[in-house]
């Protein structure tokens, strides 16, 4: 019997042996943007699947196993496609490319919703497409829902889209304000006294929301806009007692919502208006004891028509791949925390179970 490391080798000697796979482009103008400078996107595809690019012309040779060159034609037919739209290619959509490519492959006759980028957000700043499955999904719920509760862990763009879709509707006119929320909670510390007037105070709560508008639209326009109104940017607290019609409203950082908070805060839901709600259920910073609104409010209304949720994992986490490992590895210590807690169960060891 031959051992693993003879078998490995033997199916890349086989992969190595295959006719290469060659893909031709009709445009040669798209090409450079296609290949990166001294063709760093080719090689980023070369490390992240494991095969042999080589170009020529307006041709693309891969070489490796079958699956792999499979992997690596579906990742530059997708960047191609996306040149032709006018849409950008950096290392970041290279890799977004190769995630949705790697994912399209696994779901393969399991029931896959379609095509993770068919929806593209434009801002007068940004053009921007799914770059993982979830996000394809959690697109087309904001473009089509009027109430869309994204969950999910850090990194995988819940809020930037959630901004970016609001900022898209602004602009063609489709509603006629943005308000964005979040409860003004500390995590995990206690700031005490905060100098300045109401705005000077709040702000600090609210600046990843000031962060996403300054990428969706011009600086001027960011000020002009929260001048006039047309973008409202406030604390959940100061939604009581309103009716939101007509507008944008996304509430971020929902996991530290109380349960009366989000009853409040999805009842102001007004005529021509869409609601986002972003969170994640991992990082409550609500005092011990506390019910998360986010998570009450999913369990109890996402059976309601109307009401659509997506759900996130670490396979859409589209910062630094580190972040991924970084999530993965807390996830997996609050899973041993939690077969500890149960192993150490009086109740349990009191029933004589292990």
């Amino acid at each position: 019997m031959k051992s693993g490391l003879t078998q490995s080798w033997a199916e890349h000697r086989a992969g190595a042996d295959k006719a290469p796979v060659v893909l031709g482009f009709d445009d040669n103008r798209l090409l450079p943007l296609l290949f990166g400078a001294y063709d760093r996107h080719l090689a980023r595809i070369e490390q992240a699947l494991g095969v042999r690019l080589s170009s020529r012309g307006n041709k693309i040779s891969i070489a490796g196993s079958e699956s792999a060159s499979a992997l690596a034609a579906s990742s530059l037919n997708a960047l191609y496609e996306r040149l032709k739209q006018g849409l950008p290619v950096d290392d970041s959509e290279v890799d977004a490319a190769v995630r949705l490519a790697n994912a399209r492959s696994a779901e393969l006759g399991g029931g896959s919703k379609g095509g993770a980028d068919d929806c593209v957000i434009r801002t007068p700043r940004r053009h921007l497409s799914a770059r993982s499955p979830g996000q394809g999904d959690y697109l087309r719920a904001l473009s089509n829902g009027k109430m869309v509760f994204g969950l999910g862990p850090a990194g995988t763009g819940k809020t930037y889209l959630a901004v970016a879709m609001a900022v898209s509707m602004l602009v063609a006119g489709r509603v006629e304000r943005i308000i964005l929320s979040r409860p003004a909670v500390e995590a995990g510390e206690r700031l005490g006294f905060l100098p300045g007037d109401l705005r000077e105070k709040i702000d600090p709560y609210l600046a990843p929301l000031y962060d996403a508008l300054y990428d969706m639209l011009p600086a001027d326009q960011v000020v002009n806009r929260l001048s006039s109104g047309e973008i409202e940017v406030a604390p959940l607290a100061f939604m009581r007692g309103r009716t939101l019609s007509h507008a944008y409203v996304i509430l971020d950082e929902a996991q530290n919502a109380t349960r009366i908070q989000m009853r409040m805060f999805l009842t102001r839901l007004g005529e021509g208006s869409h609601m986002a709600i972003t969170g994640d259920p991992s990082q409550v910073d609500l005092p011990s004891g506390s019910v998360s609104g986010l998570s009450h409010a999913v369990d109890t209304l996402g059976h309601i028509e109307g009401v659509e949720v997506v759900r996130f994992s670490d396979r859409d986490i589209v910062r630094h791949e580190l972040v991924t490992r970084i999530v993965q590895a807390y996830d997996n210590d609050d899973r041993q925390r939690q077969r500890g807690a149960v192993n150490d169960d009086p109740a349990r060891k009191g029933a004589g179970q292990p």
